[in-house]
C-alpha cells in the first residue's frame, strides 16, 4: 500500500504540476479532479491509467483523433431529478441530452477503434450505451431548449388556438388604429407597447372618445395608452390560453422527469466518465508539452532514469528560451544509495527533486520526460526531507524539525521505500550532526531502502565509499571557471570547492590561508584530493567527448572512402576490360595488314587463305562458348561502359566550358582600370606586353620595344608590374 505524505507532495512541488494539468482540462469537474490527483495504490489500476494516458497522447499524432468530450456540469440537475415528484425545466433536459449524446459518440468511437485505443476502449466498455434518454428528450424538447408543439395533443390544440387569437388581436388592433388615426385622435407615434401589451398612443384631450381601457400615461401626461375594447376581449382569451399552455407544459415536464428519473445513476456514471476522460486528455496534453513517455515498469527493484528532465524547470526554461540539462540516475540492489556532494548551486537539489517528482508523477498515472529506455520499480513509500524545514507554528528549529522527520523515516523506511534527503545532517554541530547522520544512513542502508542524499559532510562521503551497495556522486564543475556544468557523475565524491569558490569571489588570499591553518590538515588534504580528482574527471569527460566525436567523424570518413574506393575499383576493372578488347582488335588489325601485304607481294591465294584460317582458329581457341543471352548481356555492358566514358568526357567538356565562361564573367566584372601613359598593357586576345607611349582621344600608342602599334583603349587590358 503506497504511503506519500503532504510534506512529500510539498517538497517535490507536485501541486505546481497538478495546477498545470488542471489548466489543460476543458470542464469544471475535470479541473477539480486534476487538482486532486494522488498516488494510486493498486498496481493494476495504475498501469491501466498510464496506458490510457499514453494512448490518448498517441491520438495527437495519428489520423483517428478522439471526439470532443466537453460537457456542461449536470450535478445540480441530477440531484434535483433524484427527488421524488420533482421536475426539471426544458434547458436542463437539453443539457442532459447533450451529455448522453457526447458519451454515446465516445463509446461508439472507442468500440470502432479498439485496436488503436485498447485500454480506453476497455474503460468505455464498462459504460452502458443507451439512446433512450436522447430519444425521450428529443420527442418533447427541440435543440434550442423549447417544448415542441407536438409534445402532447392538448399542447398542440392550445398553441393552435393561441395563434388564432393572436391573429384576431392583431386584426382588431389594426382596425382600431386605422379608425382613430383617421379621426386625428392619435399622437405621431400612433402606437406603443405597455406592460407587454400593444396599446394606442391617444392624445390626452381625446382619451374619453376612444373606447377601451386606459393602461397608463406618458411622463408629461400628454399621451394616454389605451388598449382598444375589441382587442381587450381577445387579450383576456389569450391570457386564459397561455395559462392552459403553462399548465400543460408543467404536466409534460413532470411526465418526462418521471421517464428520465430511472437513469439518474447512469447519468452520474456518464458525467464521471466524461470528467475522467477530461483528466486523461489533460495529462496527455501535459505529457506532450514536456515530451513525457511511459517508461518500462519492472517488478525487479531497479530505477533507471536516463536523460530525465525536471518538468517544471523544463517548461519555465522553455518560456525563457534557456537550456535545461537532463540527468541520468540509476539505483539497483547492488547500488541502493547515492550520496551526491559538491559545491552549492551546482544542481544537487534539482537532481534530487527530478528523481522524486518523476517517480511520484508516474505513480499518479502521469507520463514523464525520460529516455524511452528508462525503467523503474513502483515504491510503497516516497519519503523526502528537502528545503528549509524551520517550523514557525511548532516553534521548532531546522535541526529539531529534521530530527522529527528522521524519526518518521525510521518508523516507515523499508525495502520498498525511496528516500530523498537534501543537505543531510546540517543544522547542528558538524562533528556531532555528521555522526548522527552517518548512523541514520547506515540504518537506511541495512533496511535495503533506495535513496539519494546530498551532503557536504566528509564522513558521509567516506561511508558511501565503504558500503558495498552505496556510491558517491558529484555535480560536474568546470575546473577553471568553477562554473557548474549541471551534469551528475556517479562513482566519485565531489569537493565543496570551499576555498576555491571563496578565492573566486574576491576573498583575500591571506585570509583563506589563515582559514586553512585553523582546520585539520588531513581534512584539507582530503578535500583537495577530491577537488583534484573532480578536475581530472572533468578533463577526462571533455577528452572522452572529443574522442567520441573524432571517432564518429573518422568512421564516417572511412565509410565514404570505402564507397569511393569501391566505385573507382569497379570503374578501373571495366576500363581495363574495354582496353584489353581494344588492344585485341588492334592486334588483329595488324595481323590482317601483314597478311594483306604478303598477298600483295606474292599473289598466293592458297597461302593467304591458310594464314587467314590459322589466325581465325587461334582466335576461336581463345573464345568461350557463350549463349545468346550472355552475349546480349556482354554487349549491353560494353555499351554501358562506352556510354559512361562518353558521359564523363561530356561532363569534363561542359565543366571546362563553364570554367571558361566563369573566367570571362569574372574578368568582365572586374572594375575597369583607367589607362594612362607609362602603364604596362596587352591586347585582350594577345600575350605580348607593351608600354603606353601616348594617348590620343580613344586610341593609345603602345611600344613593344621593336615596334609601336596604335590600338583602341577598349581592346587593351592593364598588366600588374612585376
Amino acid at each position: 500500500m503506497i504511503s506519500i505524505t503532504d510534506k512529500t507532495l510539498q517538497d517535490l512541488e507536485f501541486t505546481t504540476v497538478l495546477e498545470t494539468v488542471s489548466e489543460l482540462c476543458i470542464t469544471e469537474l475535470g479541473k477539480e479532479k486534476a487538482l486532486n490527483i494522488s498516488p494510486v495504490k493498486n498496481p493494476e489500476t495504475l498501469m491501466n491509467m498510464l496506458w490510457q494516458t499514453s494512448e490518448y497522447t498517441s491520438s495527437f499524432s495519428n489520423n483517428n483523433a478522439l471526439p470532443n468530450h466537453g460537457f456542461e456540469n449536470i450535478s445540480n440537475e441530477i440531484k434535483f431529478l433524484a427527488i421524488e415528484d420533482s421536475f426539471l425545466d426544458a434547458l436542463a433536459f437539453r443539457k442532459i441530452a447533450t451529455v448522453s449524446e457526447t458519451v454515446n459518440t465516445l463509446l461508439l468511437f472507442l468500440k470502432k477503434f479498439n485496436d488503436y485505443y485498447p485500454k480506453l476502449s476497455e474503460k468505455a466498455s464498462e459504460i452502458e450505451l443507451t439512446k433512450t434518454i436522447i430519444q425521450k428528450i428529443d420527442e418533447v424538447i427541440d435543440k434550442y431548449g423549447e417544448i415542441k408543439d407536438n409534445a402532447s395533443p392538448s399542447l398542440s390544440e392550445i398553441r393552435k388556438n393561441i395563434n388564432l387569437v393572436r391573429a384576431k388581436i392583431n386584426q382588431s388592433f389594426g382596425m382600431a388604429l386605422s379608425q382613430y388615426a383617421n379621426l386625428g385622435y392619435l399622437d405621431d407615434i400612433r402606437e406603443s407597447i405597455f406592460e407587454n401589451r400593444r396599446v394606442l398612443a391617444v392624445l390626452a384631450m381625446y382619451r374619453r372618445k376612444v373606447k377601451g381601457t386606459i393602461l397608463g400615461n406618458s411622463k408629461t401626461g400628454s399621451i394616454s395608452y389605451i388598449e382598444p375594447e375589441a382587442t381587450l376581449r381577445f387579450s383576456r382569451e389569450l391570457n386564459n390560453l397561455q395559462f392552459e399552455e403553462k399548465e400543460e407544459i408543467t404536466k409534460i415536464l413532470r411526465k418526462l422527469s418521471n421517464e428520465i428519473r430511472p437513469f439518474v445513476s447512469l447519468l452520474k456514471i456518464y458525467q464521471d466518465f466524461l470528467s475522467d476522460v477530461d483528466v486523461i486528455a489533460a495529462k496527455a496534453k501535459y505529457a506532450n508539452k514536456i515530451n513525457g513517455i511511459l517508461p518500462n515498469i519492472t517488478k525487479e527493484k531497479r530505477m533507471f532514469f536516463r536523460e530525465a528532465y525536471h518538468p517544471i524547470l523544463y517548461l519555465n526554461n522553455k518560456k525563457k528560451n534557456a537550456v535545461t540539462f537532463p540527468q541520468t540516475v540509476e539505483l539497483t540492489n547492488e547500488n541502493r544509495i547515492i550520496v551526491i556532494s559538491g559545491p552549492n548551486a551546482g544542481g544537487k537539489t534539482i537532481s534530487l527533486k527530478t528523481v522524486g517528482l518523476l517517480q511520484l508523477m508516474l505513480q499518479c498515472g502521469m507520463l514523464i520526460p525520460v529516455h524511452e529506455r528508462s525503467e523503474t520499480f513502483l515504491f510503497d513509500r516516497i519519503l523526502t526531507d528537502i528545503g528549509d524545514n524551520q517550523s514557525i507554528e511548532n516553534h521548532l528549529s531546522t535541526y529539531s524539525y529534521r530530527l522529527k522527520n528522521m524519526n518518521y523515516f525510521l518508523k516507515k523506511c523499508n525495502a520498498k521505500t525511496l528516500f530523498l534527503i537534501d543537505e543531510f545532517g546540517t543544522g547542528s554541530d558538524p562533528e556531532l550532526g555528521g555522526a548522527l547522520a552517518e548512523t541514520f544512513l547506515e540504518e537506511f542502508y541495512h533496511r535495503e531502502a533506495f535513496g539519494i542524499i546530498t551532503t557536504h559532510y566528509s564522513n558521509l562521503k567516506i561511508l558511501a565509499n565503504e558500503l558495498p551497495h552505496a556510491s558517491n556522486a558529484n555535480m560536474l564543475f568546470d575546473e577553471k571557471s568553477l562554473e557548474p556544468l549541471y551534469k551528475l557523475i556517479l562513482g566519485q565524491a565531489g569537493s565543496s570547492f570551499t576555498f576555491e569558490v571563496a578565492q573566486k569571489n574576491g576573498i583575500p588570499f591571506g585570509l583563506i590561508n589563515r582559514a586553512k591553518k585553523k582546520i585539520e590538515s588531513g581534512k584539507v588534504r582530503f578535500d583537495k584530493t577530491i577537488a583534484n580528482l573532480q578536475k581530472e574527471r572533468s578533463k577526462l569527460e571533455k577528452t572522452s567527448q572529443n574522442l567520441k566525436e573524432e571517432e564518429i567523424r573518422a568512421r564516417e570518413e572511412s565509410k565514404k572512402l570505402e564507397n569511393i574506393n569501391s566505385k573507382i575499383q569497379d570503374k578501373l576493372e571495366r576500363y581495363q576490360e574495354l582496353y584489353d578488347a581494344n588492344q585485341r582488335l588492334v592486334y588483329l588489325g595488324q595481323k590482317l595488314d601483314d597478311i594483306s601485304e604478303k598477298y600483295y607481294n606474292n599473289k598466293n591465294k592458297k597461302e593467304l587463305i591458310g594464314e587467314f584460317l590459322k589466325m581465325v582458329e587461334i582466335e576461336n581457341s581463345k573464345r568461350k562458348k557463350i549463349t545468346a543471352k550472355e552475349k546480349k548481356v556482354k554487349e549491353a555492358e560494353k555499351r554501358e561502359i562506352v556510354k559512361e566514358v562518353a558521359q564523363k568526357v561530356e561532363e569534363i567538356r561542359v565543366e571546362k566550358k563553364e570554367k571558361k565562361l566563369k573566367a570571362i564573367k569574372e574578368e568582365a566584372a572586374k572594375p575597369k582600370v583607367v589607362l594612362k601613359v607609362g602603364d604596362r598593357v596587352r591586347m585582350l586576345d594577345g600575350k605580348s606586353i607593351g608600354t603606353i607611349d601616348k594617348i590620343e582621344k580613344k586610341k593609345a600608342v603602345v611600344n613593344y620595344g621593336i615596334f609601336t602599334s596604335k590600338v583602341d583603349l577598349d581592346a587593351l587590358e592593364y598588366v600588374q608590374p612585376k
